[in-house]
């Protein structure tokens, strides 16, 4: 009787049925489905703030990555760069170096906010209102101003009021504190989205950030509301992402979004070309996620026209 050696061991195995086979034949599937869905904006200006005061949850990679890939779809997206590291404006490939009239002279001086706004060379759809160096000490500054929380609120306002072409989304990337920076953006917001990073500690803090929303809903902005949480730096390998993810989905199970970012080599390497990854890397996983977060969003304030497009969801 002939015992089995290798090459029939070999021959026996397939690569379909390796976990990277999957995973890219998933992948590949879920490339399909955003090629055939169509998105329709619903008309109005949706003005959203990401926001999380704790530090390294992909805010900034957050506020950039879903701009760009809300601009892919046909929507003209504005990105307020209100972090003082000047991350989002560096993504975005915009200047903003010490002499570029930015957000602080909007902020401080009063700029009318149509001076400073810089077409991002990734679209023409993408536009970017660029962070300096200066508006480190605008959070200083703005103590002895007057309607000090209000003033990003009015050039918005005036700004959407006066320009010549339709603005879908604004989003504004606040830095990681609940200074009057971050206070600025909520005023001048009617949505909030809460990255959140899929490791322990992920929820800590967050009671102290929606205690801050709810003084800004009785105080300054009864319109503001938590919309969005989306779940960032995924790893479904590990137990711990998937228990963070169930734990957050409890708590907040209308707000999380079903996309969830996963940790992408891709997403990390982008901005160090002045690029976000949907123009580095279109294909790449990241990138298909935050497009599928990007359609996630629209949703809930329009219309997806593909039988498919349920097909998005459920990929945690």
């Amino acid at each position: 009787m002939k015992q089995p050696d290798e090459t029939d061991a070999a021959a026996s195995f397939s690569f379909d049925d390796t976990p990277l086979a999957r995973e890219l034949a998933d992948l590949s599937a879920r490339r399909r489905v955003l090629e055939n869905t169509e998105v329709a904006l619903s008309g109005r200006t949706r003005v959203l703030t990401v926001s999380n005061q704790k530090g390294g949850v992909g805010k900034t990679t957050t506020a950039v990555n879903t701009a760009a890939a809300l601009a892919s779809v046909g929507a003209r997206v504005l990105v307020i760069d209100l972090d003082p590291q000047g991350n989002a404006s560096t993504a975005l490939g915009v200047p903003h170096t010490a002499d570029t009239p930015s957000v602080y002279d909007v902020l401080i001086d009063e700029f009318p906010l149509a001076d400073i706004v810089q077409t991002s060379p990734e679209s023409p759809n993408l536009l970017c209102a660029p962070s300096t160096i200066h508006l480190a000490g605008a959070e200083i500054e703005l103590v002895s101003q007057v309607a000090r929380e209000h003033r990003l609120r009015t050039a918005l306002e005036e700004y959407l009021a006066t320009t010549q072409e339709r603005i879908d989304f604004v989003l504004i990337d606040c830095p990681p504190s609940l200074g009057l920076l971050t206070i600025n953006a909520f005023t001048a917001a009617g949505e909030l989205l809460i990255p959140i990073q899929c490791e322990y500690y992920a929820l800590e803090g967050l009671s102290q950030l929606l205690g801050t929303v709810r003084m800004i809903q009785k105080h300054l902005n009864p319109a503001l509301t938590l919309s969005t949480i989306l779940l960032t730096m995924y790893d479904g390998r590990t137990r711990l992402a998937q228990q963070v993810a169930d734990e957050v989905r409890q708590h907040f199970r209308n707000e999380v979004l079903d996309t969830v970012i996963p940790r992408s080599v891709r997403v990390s390497e982008a901005p160090s070309f002045g690029q976000t990854v949907i123009a580095y890397d279109g294909q790449s996983a990241g990138a298909v996620a935050y497009r599928e977060a990007a359609i996630e969003i629209i949703r809930r304030d329009g219309t997806v026209t593909d039988a498919d497009a349920s097909t998005t969801e459920g990929n945690a």
